[in-house]
């Protein structure tokens, strides 16, 4: 007899069933399915197609980038709501194909493999972000821009797509059933797509992923009074107590994911109440808003022969206010051909960013008031508006005009505008070239009668040769109070009105 003698091998520690490797492994793979699936691909693809139709001319050219930083949050959440729906189907994936059973044998348990989905939703989150980096950086590096964005602001595009994926991945676990997700989005599409809470309404509204504050006129930065930071974080909690709670309710049991859990939401409910408190401004902002509207502290600066004052993020823009009134006080004879006038912005921010109270027209002559917001029909509301100063003396005593003067004040306006019939229509509240009209200004408005559009419309459409010289010939009179539309029109050499003049009409 033989006996052969076999060696054991030596025993091997395989440690947990699947590790931090194994996780990351299976994220990058449902990462890549991920920004891969129809419904991710279409909503970046739409997403990248309105940042290049948006931006190529938003805001005119001239854009406050205390705007820009707001206006790229609502897009992000058609992302989210396609990474949702794709996160929560790969989550159900197994069930679905009739193979959880198969996972059984594998040495991943389930709660890991719910972490990887989490996980997954990250590089979408990235990829969000570089979006709202590149359409910020695009209105950042315009010319005519202003102002100073806020990180914070930037922050919430991309962590409400991480917040609505890791809630895909938590809906999987608690309904396991794959029309939840598209009922879910369905409720989410009508309650926060088209119908983004309004900002200010009350401290509830911060709970919604994207706070719109629409204003009519942009403030300074420092007077904005949003909560920004404390939104930021109230996102990013609720994004990772979702993404803690999956894995909970997967079979998580340890420490580290119930402590994970707990502080997650500490975060969410800090956010959440300090975002509440914040809605409201403070006596601080408030008594800054009032400064800034009755006493601002404005920087003035020297072009050419006038003073330009305006608050310090706009004090680049005042070479292109300079610009707009070198080229109306070129136009014009008489004393007001070198007459200094004093250029100075005014907001009314008293009630916020919800406020669209007039500006009151100036008393004290040779003053200007030019806005926060330029481009488009700024630009001839403002000429409007030095041209009415340089004829009557003052805003108040323009916006009071009702004779011929109008007609002069208009072609001083809009004559060397590169469309002037166009400028024209955009000035004017009914966008109308014919009949009698309201003026857009800065503070009060101008109006102009039928007669005096008629006469106005002809010298911008067929300006008979020399006109230029005819005003600055003519300067005293074309300016006197009480000259007629007819003898202003006899003077300028084209065809009266067809109506007399009337205040009335």
């Amino acid at each position: 007899m033989s006996a052969v003698l076999t060696v054991t091998p030596p025993a091997v520690e395989t440690g947990p069933r699947g590790g931090a490797r194994a996780v990351l492994a299976l994220a990058r793979f449902e990462a890549r399915r991920l920004l891969l699936s129809v419904p991710v691909v279409i909503a970046f693809v739409a997403y990248v197609a309105w940042i290049v139709w948006r931006t190529r001319s938003s805001w005119d050219g001239y854009p406050a980038l205390q705007d820009v930083d707001r206006a790229t949050q609502s897009m992000p959440m058609l992302v989210g709501l396609a990474v949702l729906l794709s996160a929560n189907l790969a989550a159900l994936r197994s069930g679905r194909h009739g193979t959880e059973h198969h996972f059984a044998v594998l040495v991943m348990t389930p709660w890991r493999r719910t972490a990887a989905h989490a996980l997954s939703v990250v590089p979408a989150a990235l990829l969000t972000a570089v979006c709202v980096a590149g359409q910020f950086a695009w209105e950042a590096f315009k010319p005519g821009a202003v102002g100073h964005g806020s990180p914070a602001e930037l922050l919430v595009g991309p962590l409400t797509v991480l917040l609505f994926g890791t809630f895909g991945v938590l809906l999987a676990r608690v309904i396991r059933s794959a029309p939840a997700a598209p009922l879910v989005l369905v409720l989410l599409l009508f309650t926060l797509v088209l119908g983004t809470a309004p900002g200010g309404a009350s401290g509830l509204s911060w709970l919604a992923p994207v706070v719109a504050d629409v204003s009519p006129n942009t403030l300074p930065s420092d007077l904005l009074g949003r909560p920004a930071a404390w939104h930021a974080l109230y996102l990013a909690g609720a994004a990772l107590c979702a993404a803690f709670l999956a894995v909970l309710v997967a079979g998580a049991r340890n420490l580290a994911v119930r402590a994970g859990v707990v502080l997650t939401l500490a975060l969410a409910v800090t956010g959440g109440v300090m975002q509440a408190g914040g809605a409201s401004p403070s006596p601080e902002l408030t008594a800054a808003r009032e400064r800034a509207s009755v006493r601002p502290d404005l920087t003035c600066v020297e072009h050419g022969r006038s003073t330009y004052c305006a608050f310090p993020e706009w004090e680049p823009r005042t070479g292109t206010w300079a610009g707009v009134v070198d080229r109306v006080q070129s136009l014009t004879g008489g004393s007001a051909h070198d007459r200094r006038l004093v250029v100075r912005q005014r907001i009314d921010a008293r009630y916020g960013m919800e406020g669209d109270a007039a500006i009151p027209a100036l008393t004290d002559a040779h003053r200007v008031t030019v806005g926060t917001s330029w481009g488009g029909n700024r630009v001839p509301e403002f000429s409007s508006a030095v041209a009415a100063v340089l004829v009557a003396g003052t805003e108040e005593a323009g916006s009071e005009i009702c004779d011929g003067r109008m007609v002069t004040l208009m072609w001083l306006s809009l004559s060397w505008q590169d469309d002037p019939v166009n400028a024209l229509r955009r000035v004017r509240v009914d966008d109308s070239v014919r009949g009698s009209a309201v003026v857009l200004s800065p503070t009060d408005p101008l109006s102009m009668t039928e007669g005096q559009t008629d006469v106005v419309r002809r010298l911008l459409e067929n300006p008979p040769a020399g006109v230029g010289e005819r005003v600055k010939a003519h300067w005293d009179e074309l300016t006197s109070p009480g000259v007629t539309t007819a003898r202003a029109a006899e003077l300028l050499g084209v065809a009266g009105p067809e109506k007399a003049d009337s205040c009335e009409e």
